[in-house]
This record gives C-alpha cells, sequence and structure tokens, in this order.
C-alpha cells in the first residue's frame, strides 16, 4: 500500500504540474494547443518523470524541485508516441484506448503537436536556474543528459533501426540495440538526471543507469507479450500490431518462455545495480517488480 499510494502521490504531482506548465486550450492558435494537451493528457503511466523525481529522492533532495524537468522529458515521450503513431511510422489507430493524435486532428497538426511538445520540453529546465539550491552547471549537464538521450545517439537511433528492421530477419543484438535506444535511453536519462541536478557523484549514477538500463530491456520485453497476449481493453493499443507490420520482437525472436524468463533476468539485474542506495532503493524495487505484472 505505501508504494501505490507514493506512485499515486508522484502521478498526481506531475498531472498538476503538466496542466500548469503547458500552454491553456484556449491559447492562440486553440487547435495545436488543444492537440498537445490530447497528447499529454491521455492516461500515461507517467513512468520517466516519476523516475527524474526519484534521482531526486536518492540523493536526498526534495523531489518536487525537479518537476520542471520531470515534465520535460514526459513531453519528450508524447511527442515520440504522437510521432510513431503516425501512418508513416507504425500507423496505430488507437493509443492507450484513444483515437490516436493523428486520427482526432488530422496528420498536419499532428505532426505539428510533436514539434510543439518537444520544442516546449527544452523550455522547461530553465526554470531550475532560478533555485539557489540547484547549481546551474548541474542543470546544464542534465539538460545535456536529455539532449543526447533523445537525439539521433538515442531515442531516434533505436527508432531508426525499428524502420529499417521491418520485413528482415534480426539478430538478438539489433534488438537489444535497438530498445536501449527507442525505450530504454529516456529511462536512463530520467533517473540519472534527477539525480545529476543535485550533484549525485559518480558512483551513484552508474547505479542509476545500470538499473535503467536493465528496466527499460524488462519494460520492452513485456511490451512485446502484452503486444501478443495482452487484452486490448486493458492496453490500450491495437492486439498484435507488431505481427502485423512485421516487426522483430523479443517474443519473434525468443518465442514466449525465454521471452518472459529475459525480463525475470533483467528485474533481478535491475534491483542487485542499486545496492549501493541501501534500504532507500526500496522504491525503484517495488517499481521494477510491478513491470513483470503488468497489464499495460
Amino acid at each position: 500500500m505505501e508504494f501505490e499510494q507514493e506512485l499515486k502521490s508522484r502521478r498526481d504531482m506531475v498531472e498538476s504540474a503538466l496542466d500548469r506548465l503547458l500552454p491553456a486550450a484556449e491559447t492562440k492558435p486553440a487547435a495545436i494547443h488543444q492537440a498537445m494537451r490530447y497528447a499529454v493528457f491521455n492516461g500515461g503511466k507517467r513512468l520517466r518523470p516519476i523516475l527524474v523525481m526519484e534521482g531526486a529522492r536518492l540523493v536526498g533532495k526534495d523531489m518536487r524541485k525537479v518537476l520542471p524537468l520531470a515534465c520535460a522529458i514526459e513531453l519528450i515521450h508524447s511527442y515520440s508516441l504522437v510521432h510513431d503513431d503516425l501512418p508513416a511510422m507504425d500507423d496505430d489507430d488507437l493509443r492507450r484506448g484513444k483515437p490516436t493524435c493523428h486520427k482526432v486532428f488530422g496528420e498536419a497538426l499532428a505532426i505539428l503537436a510533436g514539434d510543439a511538445l518537444l520544442t516546449q520540453a527544452f523550455e522547461l529546465p530553465a526554470h531550475l536556474v532560478d533555485d539557489q539550491e540547484i547549481m546551474p552547471s548541474n542543470v546544464i549537464r542534465a539538460w545535456n543528459e536529455l539532449a543526447r538521450a533523445a537525439g539521433s545517439r538515442g531515442m531516434i537511433a533505436g527508432q531508426v533501426v525499428d524502420l529499417e528492421s521491418e520485413n528482415k530477419a534480426v539478430d538478438g543484438d539489433t534488438l537489444r540495440f535497438m530498445h536501449q535506444n527507442k525505450t530504454g535511453a529516456l529511462f536512463k536519462a530520467a533517473l540519472k538526471s534527477g539525480a545529476m541536478i543535485f550533484g549525485a557523484d559518480e558512483g551513484q549514477l552508474r547505479a542509476l543507469g545500470n538499473y535503467a538500463d536493465h528496466f527499460g530491456l524488462a519494460f520492452q520485453i513485456t511490451d512485446d507479450i502484452l503486444d501478443v497476449e495482452g487484452d486490448e481493453s486493458v492496453t490500450g493499443k491495437t492486439a498484435g500490431s507488431d505481427a502485423r507490420g512485421d516487426k522483430a520482437t523479443y517474443v519473434s525472436i525468443y518465442g514466449l518462455a525465454e521471452s518472459r524468463r529475459m525480463a525475470k533476468t533483467s528485474i533481478d539485474q535491475a534491483i542487485q545495480s542499486i545496492e549501493v542506495f541501501g534500504e532507500e532503493k526500496w522504491f525503484l524495487q517495488e517499481l521494477a517488480w510491478r513491470i513483470l505484472e503488468r497489464k499495460s
């Protein structure tokens, strides 16, 4: 119960901050701001901003202070989903049980909404510079971590390999590279940047990075399993879309049983990575265990 209450509390803080930091729906031109808010407020788990907050907490600081950075990472994640769903990419009609952004607002406005969310994301960390408890050099370091994770050496690298791998035989190394970047890069940047803001040492950052690598891998493997076995009414996504798109997944390469074993191993490794934090690791430990049980 303590974990569930803490998770809800953090999610509520993120929702409130996103609502405050995004332009109001009626801001001119209203169409773009309505599309942006539609893309963001559609039932997301807010895992990435929650990881930013946890990074700050683990170095003994007030997690509320990093909310602008946490929201920036969520806007980048939201933009990537809007663009992923477009006909030129994954061509999905559903996202979290609702019509995708381009189905509601049209392709052109969906592209612009994604562009606007990414642009706004790089406005938000500037809010941290005014906090006297935070060193500007740490803000720049975290900002750089985020930019790299979102760019052509991070998330976009994974997306490119994903596109290039369609209708091709893909080996396990290629698949791992794809998802370490497409999915894992933002998880890693989230957890590390929240700690960087308050001057985490290299040992702490290394531990958090290792946790995020294993956590991201387990998250992606369970995502692939849910595409095969998940209930569409719960996952909020069109079931079997990976198979129809002839996409390489952990299930298609390794099978369901081995994929489950790999996910469990990854979670065990994630938890082992954060022993340096002692009892304070409890939140990340619980979060990792929940990945294996997730239904959406």
